[in-house]
């Protein structure tokens, strides 16, 4: 085979099949390039220009052109690698995915990959990677609650309606009470971010107060109406919710709130019997996450209360209206996606 010619003839359907191998984007790297070395070699382009166009040696192009003449198609491809064969064989990794699965010997919650290697007589780093190529996780779990409230999926459409097609000329208000925020001080002060290093702080604090933030959420423009109280009553919400009508005097108020009892008080009734331009919507019983003030809420404690330090209740009520200020200033509406059938779905035991 030393006295191959440089150009040689191609069936027509070995040409389409190197042409294939060439346009598809699954085509190992390696088997493309000589793909294109035989279908240049077709078109009598030296052995030297091969290789300073593709990126081969001389030698490398003269092995390709042997192993076609040789082979075909076949003589493209990889060939087996010496080494040693894979030293976990299919049923030890069924093994593996298997007992993964199953609940561990009593007293254990889940598998560690320790326990799992020590089971199976194979090293942990081997179980992590087995548990990586299949998408297993036995050291994380979620959690899910159904709601059971009976008029759930009425509730559920009358929410998201609100959101996904808001009724005009009205206001749409999602609007909850984030009670018993501590205002703790850090017994020493915090230390700056550095370069290389995180912001600390000690372990350590001390309590100075409570207090509980009334917020309304706007849902069409995400401004945020806020007010924080020492208490957290029926006349306390009641006090917030004049507030809210205040400002906004002139158009019906559609008002998402949850279940608590400070939204159902007598007085609170009797205030909503004179109002019959607000209107309540309430979230079914367990799945108060569907009121969006919550996202907000989950928001602020991240970026403004998590990490503070205050050294009594009114630096922590001005740290909050500051926040809430700085919100408004350029508000960010959140967007609701999820359809009412999804939600009864994931959320409603039938």
């Amino acid at each position: 085979m030393a006295n191959l010619p440089r150009a040689f003839t191609l069936l027509a359907a070995d040409r389409q099949a190197l042409e294939r191998l060439l346009r598809a984007a699954t085509t190992p790297a390696g088997l493309s390039r000589r793909a294109r070395a035989v279908l240049l070699m077709v078109e009598g382009v030296s052995g030297v220009e091969i290789a300073r166009r593709i990126g081969y040696t001389v030698v490398q192009v003269s092995r390709i052109r042997r192993r076609f003449a040789e082979q075909g198609l076949a003589g493209l491809h990889d060939r087996p690698r010496p080494g040693r064969p894979p030293s976990i064989q299919a049923r030890k990794r069924a093994q593996v995915v298997a007992l993964t699965l199953k609940r561990p010997a009593a007293g254990h919650t889940h598998w560690t990959t320790r326990d799992l290697a020590k089971r199976t007589g194979i090293s942990p780093a081997t179980v992590h990677r087995l548990w990586r190529a299949h998408a297993l996780q036995p050291h994380r779990v979620e959690t899910f609650k159904f709601t059971t409230d009976p008029h759930a999926e009425e509730k559920i459409h009358d929410i998201v309606g609100l959101y996904l097609n808001p009724p005009h000329n009205a206001v749409v208000l999602s609007l909850d009470e984030k009670t018993q925020i501590q205002a703790l001080n850090r017994t020493q002060p915090l230390l700056p971010l550095r370069p290389g290093l995180p912001a600390r702080q000690t372990h350590d604090y001390e309590r100075h107060g409570l207090t509980s933030l009334y917020a309304a959420l706007e849902v069409a423009g995400g401004r945020v109406l806020g007010e924080c109280r020492e208490r957290h009553t029926g006349l306390d919400f009641l006090a917030f919710l004049k507030q809210v009508t205040r400002r906004y005097p002139r158009c019906e108020l559609h008002v998402i709130l949850d279940n608590s009892s400070t939204h159902s008080t007598p007085a609170v009734k009797d205030w909503l019997a004179r109002h019959p331009r607000v209107h309540f919507h309430f979230t079914p019983t367990g799945a108060s996450w569907i009121n969006m003030v919550e996202a907000w809420f989950g928001i602020l404690t991240r970026k403004s209360i998590r990490r503070g330090s205050f050294e009594s209740v009114r630096a922590l009520v001005r740290h909050i209206t500051h926040y809430i200020d700085h919100w408004n200033e350029d508000p960010t509406p959140f967007v609701w996606t999820k359809q009412p059938a999804d939600i009864i779905r994931k959320a409603v035991r039938r």
